[in-house]
């Protein structure tokens, strides 16, 4: 199991270098435990929600997508990773600091439960991923 956050707390905003750096860990792994399962058990990056930008902007709705859209990526490319859990189902109370305001931001919904941007993409790519074939990463045919 790992809990990762590249693009997030390492290679903030960089997400293809994120990938890139993502993907060399993933190797490494493979390579040092060849056969064993890989589950991500943390994924995730702040988002304010209704904040948005042209850029791929950290702490953006377009940015949590992004970064959503890049893990799986990833976790499609390896046989090996048998499974993804993000972090959070939804944004969450934590204590006062610099590094959170007003909280944890990764949820796909906001504290009272209304949708961010990144709620429609995980919902396209959950409904259409064939769970008995998760390890093939074959889209299931509508």
């Amino acid at each position: 199991m790992l809990n990762r956050y590249y693009g997030w707390y390492f290679q903030t905003g960089d997400l293809a270098n994120a990938e890139r750096e993502m993907r060399a860990e993933v190797e490494g792994w493979i390579t040092t435990h060849p056969g064993k399962p890989i589950i991500f058990t943390e994924f995730g990056a702040d988002t304010v929600a209704g904040l948005h930008s042209i850029y791929d902007q950290p702490w953006t709705e377009d940015f949590q997508v992004a970064y959503h859209r890049m893990n799986p990526r990833v976790f499609d490319a390896y046989d090996e990773i048998i499974g993804e859990q993000m972090w959070n189902f939804a944004d969450f109370q934590t204590k006062f600091g610099i590094v959170r305001v007003d909280g944890n931001k990764k949820g796909a919904f906001t504290r009272d439960r209304r949708p961010k941007a990144v709620a429609r993409y995980l919902r396209e790519r959950w409904t259409n991923l064939d769970a008995a074939a998760y390890g093939r990463r074959e889209p299931k045919q509508n």
